[in-house]
């Protein structure tokens, strides 16, 4: 039996719905998974056709964050797969076209860093966003620089180091999503509704804005992403993290 792709991309006149889909590890980030957006990512790229890319996640989870049995694989592992997400982040806020995160439900550390860093996000009451890090001994600092690009640096410094979890209209509050449906048959037509009207700019005009804001808010700075990568990396290593991973989650 064929495996079922990592993620799927399907397309509907100038929209493309990139959807995450590994719904049994509630769309956990793996290397595989991460290669696999990249690959998506790279066909789009160039597609003057495509003016808006909605990003979501199959089943009831956007995405659950790292895959916690590779951030806790040891070697070479968690920096491989710190790496691929740094680099996709890139990759992905330099498409052309706008990306919208239509965030389906949870969306958890990287997973949240996904949704900040698309150009535009949505969600609903029930979902739950955050980042959570810090509570498992470990540092954000691959997602750090685009939560400060959507939120500001004030908010992302309280964001990031109190933790935990906060719901869909907690997040609409302080600007993490744009918009909160308030159920998720709303939700839905809301996904709808905002890509179709997204899609009414010009082709144009929309890449030539992206691209100057882009420029403005440093968000082609690699160099940056990367040694966040190497620097969650080393966190993941020591001992603090190893031992809180393994009280919350066992040996994996």
């Amino acid at each position: 039996m064929a495996m079922p792709e990592l993620a799927t991309l399907s397309t509907d006149g100038p929209i493309a719905q990139l959807r995450l889909n590994r719904p049994d590890s509630r769309n956990a980030l793996s290397i595989e998974l991460i290669q696999a957006l990249r690959d998506r990512v790279a066909e789009l790229r160039g597609n003057s056709d495509i003016t808006v890319v909605v990003l979501t996640g199959q089943g009831p989870s956007f995405c659950a964050g790292m895959d916690l049995k590779q951030v806790q694989a040891g070697g070479d592992t968690p920096e491989m797969l710190l790496r691929s997400l740094a680099e996709f982040t890139l990759e992905l806020r330099a498409l052309e076209a706008v990306v919208l995160a239509s965030v389906n439900g949870a969306a958890i550390g990287g997973g949240c860093g996904l949704a900040c860093i698309c150009d535009v996000a949505i969600t609903h009451a029930d979902a739950k966003l955050g980042f959570p890090e810090v509570d498992l001994g470990l540092c954000p600092a691959v997602v750090a620089p685009w939560v400060v690009k959507r939120i500001g640096a004030g908010r992302a410094r309280a964001l990031l180091l109190r933790g935990g979890l906060i719901s869909g209209r907690d997040a609409a509050d302080i600007a993490l999503v744009d918009q909160c449906a308030d159920t998720r048959d709303a939700f839905e037509s809301l996904t709808e509704s905002t890509a179709r009207r997204l899609a009414e700019g010009g082709p144009q005009a929309l890449r030539a804005t992206k691209s100057l804001l882009n420029e403005i808010d440093g968000s082609n700075d690699a160099e940056l992403l990367l040694r966040g990568a190497a620097l969650s990396a080393s966190v993941i290593a020591g001992e603090e993290a190893q031992t809180a991973l393994r009280a919350r989650f066992g040996d994996r």
